[in-house]
Formats: structure tokens, sequence, C-alpha cells
């Protein structure tokens, strides 16, 4: 073997271990943002039995407002943060604010106090998802992003299951107070790991960018554009972002997708202990059938959308839209059994999985481009987010007026709207830029 060739292969020895490297903790760092925004959910039952916690389900679905608000908005705010100072920064910061309202939240029995915490808990939530897709972005390329990020995009899906039980099982056996306090030193162990483990591109470690490594062109925002006009963070490139219609488009989509998830979030483990009288850790663990289902959705329709749409992104979606909003509108219609019950939270999970993964993931970063692929995911999943506040709250708000039917109706027929609204989608592609500079 010769100098240069033993050079080469240890060159790319260790940018793959760069590539899953990043992969690992990113997706470790997602999943532990699930320990302390699944607390909440799986309390409230806690907090009802307890006398000196006076919380009425209205008073709940207004902190869950308060939440949702602050996780929408800050979404925004967090992608283009993300895009400017980089993934590390912005995520460090957001754990150890998590950490925080948790731990406040759990020592607190005042609702206003609650309300407060859990709106910071909302903040810092965001600054999640778009920081590390972009962070994604930048260690794979368009052509296996489909598949990685679906494999990816499991981190929320295990990370809500685990939350739930996690949390159940701690509040069962220590009191409702110990689900946020547990979940909260296991993210401060997760922010030690990404200090010490997470960079932001290849290039930081002395590696040449994904584009170089896998021979392909780099996709832009704007067609016929070099991507040396394009930079990184920029204000021109946020501008660019926020005027690209298939973006506006998957914005939309994914605003009417995100209530459905949601309102299982929120209120899943609620729904089963009304329907089947189980406890907090039987409610929560059949909750968590959702994100269980979620893991084989999430992986699935990256898969599919790589090697059976050729990295076409709204099929997949489309089919998984359809299939969910006709089985919603029968949901409260079915028998109230823990079979029955497990086996719709494991359908809608791998349903709702199908479009949430792609939409905000595969989708946000090729049509984002590296450029802007954490401004797009936060707009994305901000505008998703803003639908989210109608899953987390309509339930509290109006499950006594409508029924848990009308609830499911009013889910149903906004999934199938999304799918609509995707179907002109369904060839759209990234541009890419020109190989030379006219």
């Amino acid at each position: 073997m010769t100098t240069s060739s033993f050079n080469r292969i240890g060159s790319n020895l260790h940018y793959k271990r760069w590539r899953w490297q990043i992969f690992a903790i990113t997706w470790l760092a997602y999943f532990g943002y699930y320990l302390t925004r699944k607390t909440f959910s799986v309390a409230k039952i806690g907090m009802e039995e307890d006398p000196n916690i006076l919380l009425t389900r209205s008073e709940m679905a207004w902190i869950d407002g308060a939440y949702l608000v602050a996780y929408a908005v800050c979404q925004f705010l967090s992608g283009i943060f993300g895009d400017r100072s980089g993934t590390r920064k912005v995520v460090l910061v957001g754990m150890a604010g998590s950490v925080l309202a948790a731990v406040v939240m759990g020592a607190s029995s005042l609702t206003v106090i609650l309300g407060i915490f859990f709106f910071l808990q909302g903040a810092c939530q965001s600054t999640g998802w778009a920081p590390l897709m972009k962070n994604m972005g930048n260690f794979f390329s368009q052509r296996e992003r489909g598949t990685v990020i679906g494999l990816w995009s499991t981190n929320y899906a295990v990370g809500g299951m685990v939350a739930s039980v996690f949390a159940g099982f701690w509040g069962d056996l220590m009191g409702w107070r110990y689900a946020f306090f547990i979940p909260a030193a296991t993210l401060l162990g997760i922010w030690v790991l990404f200090i010490l483990f997470q960079r932001n591109r290849p290039e930081d470690v002395g590696l040449p960018s994904i584009e170089t490594y896998h021979g392909e062109e780099t996709t832009v925002l704007v067609e016929d554009q070099s991507s040396e006009d394009e930079h990184q963070g920029s204000w021109k490139v946020i501008k660019e972002v926020l005027r690209n219609r298939t973006l506006l488009v998957i914005c939309l989509a994914y605003f009417l997708t995100k209530p459905a998830r949601y309102a299982i979030l929120f209120w899943g483990p609620k729904y089963i202990n009304e329907k089947l009288g189980s406890g907090m850790t039987e409610s929560g663990a059949i909750s968590a059938l959702f994100e269980m289902a979620g893991i084989a959705g999430a992986i699935l329709s990256g898969v599919v959308s790589d090697r059976v749409f050729g990295a076409r992104r709204a099929p997949v979606c489309v089919i998984a839209l359809v299939a969910l909003g006709g089985f919603l509108l029968i949901m409260d219609g079915l028998p109230a059994t823990r079979v029955v019950m497990a086996g719709s939270y494991l359908l809608i999970g791998f349903l709702v999985f199908v479009p949430d993964t792609i939409l905000n993931g595969p989708a946000a970063i090729d049509f984002g481009t590296k450029q802007g692929a954490a401004t797009a995911a936060g707009f994305i999943n901000g505008a998703g987010s803003v639908g989210a506040i109608i899953g987390g709250t309509i339930p509290g708000f109006f499950a006594g007026h409508w029924g848990w039917n009308g609830i499911f109706w009013l889910l149903g027929g906004m999934a199938l709207t999304a799918a609509v609204i995707l179907i002109p989608q369904w060839n759209a592609m990234p541009a890419t830029a020109s190989r030379t500079k006219e």
C-alpha cells in the first residue's frame, strides 16, 4: 500500500468517525430535550390528586398554551440564531435553561410559577431542532439525507416514548415532583457530553465540506446562483429562505400536520386515563406506544423518500396524511379496550411521524440548503408549533363541549387538508448551483 493510499484511507476513516460521532451526539441531545418536555403531561395525573395543587383542567390547558406559544415564537428565532451563531452555542444555552425550568416547576406549588416556567421551558425547547438539523446537514449530503435523517429522527420518537415512562415511573414511585427532578438531572448529564463531543462543521476539525467529500454539487436557494453567492447565516440568505415558495407550502402543510401529534403528546395519557381508568404508569406506557410506532414511521419514511421516490419528499407525506386523516375520523368510536387503544396509538404514531419527520427534516435541509438550513427548519417548525398550540390546548378547552370525537374530527380534517396542499409539490426538487458562474 502506497503512502498516498494509506493517507486517503485514514482520511476517510477520520471523516466517517466524525460523521457518526455527530450523528450520535446530536441524536442524544434531541432525545434529551424530551426528558424535560414530557414531564408536565405525565405529572398532570399526580397533580390532580394532590390537595396542595389546585389546578383545574382549564388551567392546565393555559399552562400548556404558554409553553406552546413560547415554543412557536422562539422556533423562528432559534433557526436564525442557529445559522448565524452555530449549533453549539444555541443548543448549550437552551439545554441549560431547560434543566433550570424543570427543576423550578418540580419545586413549585403555585399555578403562576408553573405557567411562567413552562413558558420558559417552551423557549428553551425551541433551541433544539433547527440548530441540530443544520448540524446534520453539514455532515450528511442530499443523496443520503432522507435515510439518515429518518434514522436520526427516531430521537424524538424514542425520546417521547422513554420520557413518558421515565417521568411516570418516578412520579408513581416518589411523587409527581420527581417526574420533573430526575429527567432534569439526566439532561444535565447529556449537556456535559454535548460539550465534549459535538462540533458544528467538518471544516471545524480540518475536514473538507460534505459536498467535496461526496463529489456532489451544492444546492442553492436561488436557481442558477453560485453557492459562493450565499454566505451562511447572512440576512440575504434568511430573506431568500422566507421567499422560497416551496418552503412556504411546507410551512403551511406542517402547520396543519402538527396538531395531531401534540394532542397525543400533551393529552394522550389523560385520554387513556379517562377511557380506561388507568394510573400514571399504565397511561404513560400506553401513550408511549405512539412514539414507539413513530420510530418505524421515521425510519421507513426516509428510506422510501430516497429509494422509491428518488429524494422527492412530498409523495410519502401525502400518502401518510390521507391514511392518518381517515383513521382519526373514526378513532373515538372504536371500543375502549386496552388492545384497541394500544393498536390505535401504534397506528397514529406511525402515520404522524412520516410527515413530521420528512417535512421538517430532509425537506427543510434540501430546500433551505446548508446556508439557510437552520432558518428553514426553524420557520417550518415554528409554523408547525403554531399548529401545535391547537393540538395542545383544544382538548383542555373543548373536550367537555365537543367530546373527544369532535376533537379527533378536527385533527383528521386538518391532516387531510395538509395532504391536498402537498399534492402539487409531488415532484419538487431543490435547485442546484451552476458549475461555472456565468
